[in-house]
């Protein structure tokens, strides 16, 4: 699976120890940003939304300071379903009944060790589908 990864100058050491823990078992691709200096969340939360929808099968973890304002981005591209975890419950909920297919961390509230398990647990949560499909489906429309 494709994770596509993007963060703010808040989220960018976040996302480095985030890609450094996962390398040997995600195929990441880092669309921005790179450096420390001051910068939009919306403009990556936009790109990794375009990426993700994009290409099928592929998902997103967008990381800013809180997570809120770049969550919020991600979410105006139809399609998209951006959710802000800050528990592994929240993350496996997110997959099972709302089949997020982003991930949003925020930096400044999350550690890396918390940030992981939130990964991992997303990572490995499937769709339930069922009862819960109308509802997506009707997010989409």
């Amino acid at each position: 699976m494709k994770i596509y990864i993007g963060s703010d100058h808040a989220g960018l050491e976040l996302k480095k120890k985030v890609k450094k823990i996962f390398e040997n078992q995600v195929d990441f691709t880092d669309v921005g940003t790179f450096t420390e200096e001051s910068c939009d969340y919306p403009d990556f939360g936009r790109l990794v939304a375009e990426k993700v929808l994009a290409e099928k099968g592929s998902k997103g973890i967008v990381i800013c300071g809180t997570g809120i304002g770049i969550s919020i981005a991600a979410n105006r591209f139809q399609g998209i379903r951006c959710a802000l975890c800050t528990s592994p419950e929240l993350a496996e909920m997110s997959r099972l009944h709302n089949d997020s297919n982003v991930l949003s961390l925020g930096a400044r509230i999350l550690n890396i060790e918390e940030a992981s398990v939130i990964i991992e647990v997303w990572l490995k949560t499937k769709f339930e589908g069922g009862r819960h499909r109308n509802r997506i489906d009707k997010l989409d429309s």
